[in-house]
């Protein structure tokens, strides 16, 4: 019988909030996979736990999940811990998830801190809707793909960026999204946990004089319904409703649903619509 996965929260700053399910569970499993063994032993001291840890990083999670994988077939129990926050939110824990899925492997997660939510609930932006992008690509075509979809994105926006990136991200930001509101949080749960709402212009100006440190949750202000609408309206400006209707005639649209569809781009009426079409 095949042991299982534990995805285990850990503190991302205030040791307080490591749960006791937790604990219980890292002492119980016969091996903790960890991103860091050096920052993780800390962890486990604190907490007087003694199970056998082994490394599990971007750069061996492919190799380590198939041994890992091995183990739990075999019938162990495995705990995977990330230096901070919950295991496989933009983190290799995803791929160890999937391979066990892949092979019938009991997983559950313990829930507790994750830094993406922790910053979202400080916002004082939405959270009804919203997205989590995790950093950026390195790669400038892939980044500046990911932005030109964000600008258009009406959802909260939630990123991470480290300190030495955060003003040229920060520039990226304000020249392809304009001008939104941003909530900037660091140090979370930490004796200085900083919150700063402002605009994406007002960080960019703050940034320039102040030397980031730590490390960052972005909340970005979507972009309005209201303002999406009006550049969906804009967009169909330089084209007669004629041509407006023979493009949607051209996806197969009947003449009923052709007007309506275009009546909804124009932000008129589908009299307005007939009238023209009828009429001039």
């Amino acid at each position: 019988m095949a042991g299982t996965l534990y995805l285990c929260a850990t503190p991302i700053g205030n040791l307080g909030d490591m749960t006791p399910r937790v604990v219980e569970t890292l002492n119980m499993v016969d091996v903790i996979a960890a991103e860091d063994t050096r920052n993780s032993i800390k962890l486990l001291n604190h907490f007087d736990i003694h199970t056998p840890m082994t490394s599990y990083h971007e750069y061996n999670k492919v190799e380590k999940a198939q041994l890992l994988t091995e183990r739990l077939l075999a019938g162990q129990n495995v705990a995977l811990i990330t230096d901070a926050g919950t295991p496989a939110i933009s983190d290799p824990g995803e791929v160890l998830v999937r391979m066990c899925l892949e092979q019938g492997i009991p997983v559950t997660s313990l829930p507790g801190p994750a830094a993406c939510i922790t910053a979202l609930t400080l916002s004082g932006l939405s959270t009804r809707r919203f997205c989590f992008e995790g950093f950026l690509p390195a790669e400038k075509r892939d980044k500046a793909a990911v932005l030109q979809e964000l600008s258009q994105e009406s959802r909260t926006i939630i990123l991470y960026e480290a300190p030495h990136h955060l003003v040229r991200t920060l520039e990226e930001l304000y020249r392809v999204l304009g001008q939104r509101r941003i909530t900037l949080c660091r140090e979370l749960t930490k004796r200085f946990e900083t919150v700063m709402p402002t605009t994406l212009e007002g960080a960019l100006a703050y940034y320039r004089e102040e030397e980031p440190r730590g490390e960052y949750v972005l909340v970005i202000e979507g972009k309005s319904l209201a303002q999406k609408k009006q550049e969906d309206i804009a967009a169909w400006e330089d084209k007669s409703i004629e041509e407006h209707m023979e493009y949607y005639r051209m996806q197969g649209l009947d003449e009923k649903a052709a007007m309506k569809q275009v009546a909804r781009d124009r932000g008129l009426s589908k009299r307005d619509i007939y009238r023209h079409l009828h009429v001039e």
